[in-house]
Formats: C-alpha cells, sequence, structure tokens
C-alpha cells in the first residue's frame, strides 16, 4: 500500500515526465490487494486499469509497472504499445494476464471465454482424454475486475449468463467508489452490481468493505476457495473510496467537491491498515522505517525506468501477427472420390479436425443438437462429438466472438459460427477490441487462435438482414485475416489451413454457393480433396485462362474477383472466348498481390468484380492499388463492378436479381474495355 502511494505521488509530481494517461489505485488498495494474494500461477486474472495495486499483489515490481507508464522499449506487457495498468502476461510465475482492452465491461467478456476454456479442459480430464501442456491447468479459477460503472456495460449481462448457466469458474470483482468519471452512481444505474447479478439465478454474490484489508482477505480467502472446489460463478461487490484521479488527464478537482472528497478519505484503507498492525504490536518506528525504506526503493525504481530506452520505431509493425506454418500440402481431386457440395465440404473439414485435435470445439446459435446450423453445416456433428464440444448457444454475437479470446489464451481452439453476416455487428466491438488487438498489444503474447465461421451473400430473396455482404467492414479492422472460398476443394483445404493458423481468422461462405442451386454454380462442386489438403491462406487461384495468343496481340482482359464474382465472371466470358483469364482471390486477406499485379501486367487490362456495393468497397480500393502499382502496363482504367449502392439487399426476388452483378452487366464492362 505504501509502494502505491509514493508511485502515485512520483508520477503527479513529475508530470511532464509521466505523460501518458494513466490511473492509479489510492483508496482501493485493500481489496485489490486482498484479492492478488490468494490467487496462484495457475490462475488467470484480468485487472481493469486503477488494478496496479493487484499488479504488486501479483508480484510484479514497481519498476515492471512503470516500464508500461513511460512506454518503454522494456515494458513487459505491451512493448510501449498500451496504457498503464493494461497488462498481458505469461510469466510462469504468476497468474497469467490476457490482453484486454480499457476494460470498461467489455473485459466481462474474453474473462468469462477463459473460465468456459478452463471447464471444458476439466469435462475432457473427467472422460479421460489427454490434454495438451498448455491447456489450462485443473482447479484454475478466473477473476474479472471492474469499476462499478463498466459493470452496466451491455456485454457483461451476455459473460453472466453464460457463467451461471455453465457453471464457471469465475470471479466478478466490482470495485465500487461510486463514480464513471464525472459521473456519479445515482445519475447513471438504479442499482448496484449485487442487485443486478441477483437477476442471474445460480451467481453468489456479496458485498463488501474494500477499505478494510482485514476483511477483504478473510471474504476473497472463502470466495477463491470456494470458486476452486467448483461452487461458481461469484460476484464480490467491494465499496471502495476513490482518492486519486480518474486519470492523469481528468483530474478530481475538475468535477469533485472538497465534501465529497472528504467523505471519501475517512476511508482510506492505507490508515486503517497502518492501526490494524499498531494493535497487533508494530510499532511506529516500525511503520516508519517501513514506510522509509519501500520510499526509496520505489524512487530509485523510477529512475531506472526513467533511464531505460525508447522502443526502436522500426519495432511498431512487429506482433500483427504471429507467423502461420501452414504449408501447401494433400491431394485436391484424388482419384475415385465423388463430387461434393460446399456445405459439406465444411461439415467433413470440421469432423477430421475434431477427430484429430480433441481442443478444438464448435459453437454458435443452433449449431448443436436437434438442428445442427440453420444451412445443417453442423449437422451430427454434436451427436458424434457430444454437447460439450459442439453445442448452442443464446443470441449473443458478442460472446459467441468475444469468448474465442478467453478460450484460445486457456488452450482450446474454437471454431465459432455468426449465423449471418448482417447479425455480426453486435459482435464488432469485441472483434475490433479484444480480438484484433490481442497479438500486437501483447507484443505476441496472445494471439487468439479462432475460426469464425459468417454466411454471407444475396440468394434466393434472403431479404434485407439475411444477405449481406461484409468484406470491406472487415478489411478496415486490421489484425484479423479473411478467407473467402468459391467452391468445395477451397472451402475444405482454406478451413483446415484457418483453423490451423495461430491468428483470428474469418472465414466467409456464400450460402448461394452451399448447394450449388443458383444456375451456373454447378461447379462450385468439387471432388473431395484428401484429409491432409491444406491451402495456405493469401493464395489466389486462375479459374479461367486466356488464350495465349491473344494475350501477346493484346486483346485479353482479366477479371479479379471472388465468391460468387468467379461464376457471374465465367458465364460473362462465355461471350469472349479465349479473351478472359479470371483470378479467384480465395483469401481477401492476406492478399495474393503477386499473382493479381502479374495478370494485370500480363493483360493491360481488368475489372474487380465484387458482390459488395461498389462505393467505398474494398473492390474500388483494391482498384486504385492496381492503378498504381501496374499504371506503366495498363491500356485502359481499370474498371470496378459491385452491387448498386443500396442499403440493403431488397426481399423481391427481381429486385434482388436488378440490385446484383450479372453476366449481362459484366459483358458490357468486358465489351468496353477490350475495344482498348
Amino acid at each position: 500500500m505504501i509502494a502505491s502511494q509514493v508511485m502515485a505521488k512520483l508520477y503527479d509530481d513529475n508530470r511532464s515526465l509521466c505523460k501518458y494517461v494513466h490511473s492509479t489505485s489510492l483508496g482501493h488498495q485493500a481489496i485489490q490487494l486482498a484479492t492478488a494474494f490468494h490467487l496462484k500461477p495457475i490462475d488467470f486474472v484480468s485487472p481493469y486499469y486503477r488494478d496496479e495495486s493487484l499488479m504488486l499483489g501479483l508480484g510484479f515490481t514497481p519498476f515492471q509497472l512503470m516500464l508500461q507508464l513511460l512506454a518503454k522499449a522494456d515494458d513487459p506487457f505491451s512493448a510501449g504499445r498500451s496504457y498503464y495498468s493494461h497488462p498481458s502476461s505469461t510469466d510462469t510465475s504468476k497468474s497469467r494476464i490476457i490482453h484486454q482492452s480499457s476494460a470498461t465491461g467489455m473485459q466481462a467478456i474474453p474473462s468469462t471465454g477463459i473460465a468456459q476454456g478452463i471447464r471444458y479442459f476439466d469435462i475432457l480430464r473427467e472422460k479421460g482424454i489427454e490434454v495438451k501442456e498448455n491447456a489450462a491447468k485443473a482447479g484454475s479459477i478466473v477473476v474479472c475486475s471492474f469499476g462499478d460503472a463498466s459493470f452496466t456495460e451491455g456485454e457483461v449481462s451476455e459473460a453472466l449468463q453464460v457463467a451461471v448457466l455453465k457453471k464457471l469458474p469465475i470471479i466478478y470483482l466490482v470495485q465500487d467508489n461510486q463514480w464513471g468519471i464525472s459521473v456519479t452512481s445515482e445519475e447513471a444505474r438504479v442499482m448496484d452490481a449485487v442487485t443486478y447479478a441477483s437477476g442471474f439465478t445460480g451467481i453468489h454474490a456479496k458485498r463488501i468493505n474494500g477499505s478494510d484489508f482485514a476483511e477483504c482477505y478473510q471474504m476473497m480467502k472463502e470466495v477463491t476457495a470456494a470458486v476452486r472446489n467448483g461452487d461458481g460463478p461469484w460476484l464480490v461487490q467491494a465499496n471502495v473510496p476513490l482518492l486519486g484521479h480518474h486519470t492523469s488527464g481528468v483530474r478530481k478537482e475538475f468535477y469533485r467537491t472538497n465534501s465529497d472528497l472528504a467523505l471519501h478519505t475517512v476511508n482510506d484503507p492505507v490508515p486503517k491498515l497502518r492501526q490494524l498492525l499498531i494493535e497487533k504490536g508494530m510499532t511506529e518506528s516500525d511503520l516508519e522505517n517501513l514506510q522509509n525504506d519501500v520510499a526509496a526503493e520505489v524512487k530509485q525504481q523510477f529512475a531506472a525506468a526513467l533511464s531505460s530506452p525508447e522502443p526502436d520505431p522500426a519495432s511498431v509493425s512487429e506482433h500483427v501477427f504471429v507467423p502461420s506454418i501452414v504449408t501447401e500440402k494433400g491431394e485436391r481431386a484424388p482419384a475415385g472420390k465423388q463430387k461434393i457440395m460446399m456445405v459439406d465440404a465444411a461439415l467433413f473439414a470440421i469432423r477430421e479436425i475434431m477427430l484429430e485435435y480433441p481442443e478444438a470445439l464448435l459453437y454458435g446459435q443452433d449449431v448443436g443438437l436437434r438442428l445442427g446450423g440453420v444451412f445443417r453445416e453442423a449437422a451430427t456433428l454434436s451427436e458424434q462429438f457430444g454437447a460439450h464440444r459442439v453445442f448452442n448457444t443464446a443470441i449473443q454475437e458478442a460472446y459467441i466472438i468475444g469468448s474465442t479470446a478467453g478460450m484460445s489464451a486457456a488452450g482450446a481452439k474454437p471454431i465459432v459460427e455468426v449465423q449471418f453476416a448482417d447479425y455480426i455487428w453486435p459482435a464488432l466491438n469485441q472483434l475490433v477490441c479484444e480480438i484484433s488487438k490481442s497479438c500486437y498489444l501483447s507484443a505476441g503474447k496472445y494471439p487468439v487462435q479462432t475460426l469464425i465461421r459468417v454466411p454471407v451473400g444475396a440468394y434466393n430473396g434472403g431479404g434485407p438482414y439475411h444477405s449481406g455482404c461484409i468484406e470491406t467492414t472487415l478489411l478496415s479492422i486490421k489484425g484479423i485475416k479473411i478467407v473467402y472460398p468459391s467452391n468445395a476443394a477451397d472451402m475444405k483445404g482454406l478451413m483446415k489451413a484457418a483453423f490451423l493458423d495461430p491468428n483470428p481468422v474469418i472465414m466467409l461462405e456464400h450460402k448461394g454457393l452451399y448447394w450449388s442451386k443458383v444456375a451456373g454454380t454447378e461447379s462450385a462442386k468439387c471432388v473431395e480433396p484428401s484429409i491432409d489438403y491444406i491451402i495456405p491462406l493469401g493464395k489466389a487461384t486462375i479459374v479461367l485462362e486466356a488464350d495465349e495468343e491473344l494475350v501477346r496481340s493484346g486483346e485479353t482482359a482479366c477479371i479479379i474477383t471472388y465468391g460468387m464474382g468467379v461464376y457471374w465472371a465465367k458465364a460473362a466470358a462465355e461471350k469472349f472466348k479465349g479473351k478472359v483469364e479470371i483470378v479467384d482471390l480465395r483469401t481477401l486477406y492476406p492478399l495474393d498481390e503477386e499473382m493479381i499485379f502479374e495478370s494485370v501486367n500480363r493483360h493491360g487490362k481488368c475489372l474487380v468484380l465484387t458482390e459488395e456495393q461498389q462505393n467505398n468497397s474494398f473492390a474500388e480500393a483494391l482498384a486504385g492499388r492496381i492503378g498504381y502499382h501496374c499504371f506503366n502496363n495498363l491500356d485502359a482504367p481499370v474498371e470496378v463492378m459491385g452491387s448498386l449502392n443500396l442499403p440493403a439487399v431488397p426481399i423481391n426476388l427481381e429486385l434482388e436479381k436488378a440490385m446484383l452483378p450479372n453476366a449481362t452487366k459484366i459483358g458490357g464492362i468486358l465489351e468496353k474495355l477490350l475495344s482498348f
């Protein structure tokens, strides 16, 4: 507690040096330390941005925390990429800490995902199934820490639902100081965390005086033991004073009154603990010596942190992804095998994955027992592998996607499904703030290994909320990979690669190609590839070649496309025999620019074709990149075609058809291009 006091004063006295925004734990020290002292190296903890005392209690030194405060190169948590008290750690001598964003409620879902991963491996052990070395250990628990204002975030309720339903080993620690920046609890909510949690039947919840160390220590001893013994989940609400600033930039004098500060000061945990120690036999002299020794040590560590080197600017692009070791292998079209549909290719790929990898599990809406997915893309998997591995979720897109960060950290390999692309929007908070940034902001310690399946595309009057294409939005999020197969063989090979990739991968699957029912898409059916068939991400393919003589005479053009665009392009090319080359991208990120630029430079004329609405799309951005890199070899401006620029896909079949590209529309552009 003394260390945290000295640290806060040092930071305040050296504001010009401590220039990056930060919060301190003044007033919160008792509950934070009491919690930390009951955690083990096998456990996981998700601190929030005021939890520096919790970090000290886990065994991190002021020097280590200060390296992050000052964004130094040797910052052990983020290598100078993230804020103070935004840790991520794989230190085996301490509880593990996954990456999380600024912890205003969103941390509930990834942390609950860890607990769900712990429970999953417990089930495997109960069944006598051997688990891998890096899987969460038996008896592990999770502590997820919040400020009271963040507990009102909607995603918290999704996490609580799952924690209670699955009886997960997690403690939600709410530090209630009655403030949410400048907003009082009376202004913002009608109930505290304990009252709110009481609506989730099955969660244990208690209030505690968070400024009394002895009371906190005893309570956390009992609660951690209970959760470790299977009596979870728990919520502990610690009522604490806020004695410091909200942050270094939003200071207490901006919005708090002297009377409010005086009321909070009465509950300062430091004098309370000091008095308790005197009652237990320590002398004023002992305490004074302790205080002086700690202050001297903290100041020395601060000086050392200040003199530590800054990050090398050349390192700024490191750790976006961890390297993938997937290589191309296997047979694409083994002799004697029958053709299969794309939907079956996905089903067979997942079945083979789950047979080989016990850590693999599949979940999402309706993928489990009874239905096996609204497209039957998971049919029979739950029956074969059990409801502990293939299971339904509620309508909780944020949880479905965000939980994969925790699952992955616990050692699981989750495959999850969002039922339709148009339903992914509630999950964007988790996808952007947690999943995509985890590897980068943890300096490579916590890549999220997950495969996220998303059916996309207009087909058979699906209407405005079942027909969307969303690749442009997803591609604007850095730190995720995007796959988009157009046939059954690619579906299987890319799905295996996506699963094995140690980074987050989203697989966009055009539901109009699942069964090859759309006219002209029969070739989406392919001979089933071998069990070991893998296509590394980032490799495009040529699905239609132009006549070489026509290429040499300058009478050809190339179409760069993917998904349903492959089949529209093939249909249009029928009128231009030998004059069209079609490149199927297969992966939108990483993008096979080498093949794209080679094709464009060979032909000098190019059409980028997409199903998305055209304006401001990925296709237009790609056309601009092609124009820049291939400028000297272009014979005509790069053309782009997409759907009409409408807010949604209308449900009427004729209106849907009018919105989408087709062979006739593409043919008109090809005629124009080939005339140059």
